[in-house]
């Protein structure tokens, strides 16, 4: 399964955003990397330039590669409604995502790894595909080998429990209810996705 495995801090520096989650290090050095940092004259970013930094900041945050970030922007276009808004909404409605939105896993990352490794149940049916994409209804729980699993407990206590609208929680049977696609004022992710719709009609 292909995913990124470079350096997250650079990357959240890059973006001046911990977009890969609580991060110390960018708390220290909230300013680009590189040899000079501030120091370094940075020249006016271009409007391509911006357009294809929207576009990364949200390939980076949901843990998605070029191709398959490419497939759901198509998809997205064939959508009804609003490109942008349905782009953010086909990648709030993976698998990983649910599971780290319902607080099961601490990080996208993490929860890739549970989904991939047979941990998290859809409709009580094991589903190893993070890209797989879970529709109004949906129960996406954990399975209940996995259940002491130290990861899914350190996370589940971490949690502060503010659910999303969109989902609801069942503590019991640690599962979540995807109640509906979300509305893009209920994404709290600070994505400008109408400069992506922009760069790619280019």
């Amino acid at each position: 399964m292909a995913r990124y495995t470079g350096p997250k801090t650079k990357i959240a520096r890059k973006f001046g955003e911990p977009i890969f989650g609580a991060d110390k290090t960018l708390e220290k050095k909230n300013f680009p990397p590189g040899q000079h940092g501030l120091a370094k004259k940075r020249k006016k970013t271009s409007e391509y330039g911006t357009q294809l930094m929207e576009k990364q900041k949200a390939k980076y945050t949901y843990g998605v590669l070029e191709r398959q970030f490419a497939n759901i922007f198509d998809k997205a276009q064939r959508h009804k409604g609003v490109t942008g808004e349905v782009l953010l909404q086909l990648l709030e409605s993976r698998l990983d995502n649910v599971v780290y939105r319902l607080g099961i896993a601490p990080s996208r990352a993490a929860a890739r790894q549970l989904v991939g490794h047979r941990h998290i149940v859809v409709n009580g049916h094991v589903v190893n595909i993070p890209s797989y994409t879970v529709k109004a209804g949906d129960i996406v729980g954990v399975r209940e080998k996995s259940k002491s699993l130290e990861v899914v407990t350190n996370s589940l206590g971490a949690t502060k429990k503010s659910i999303y609208s969109w989902l609801e929680w069942d503590a019991a049977s640690l599962a979540g209810k995807f109640l509906n696609v979300p509305e893009r004022t209920d994404i709290p992710e600070n994505i400008k996705e109408q400069l992506i719709v922009e760069l790619y009609s280019k």
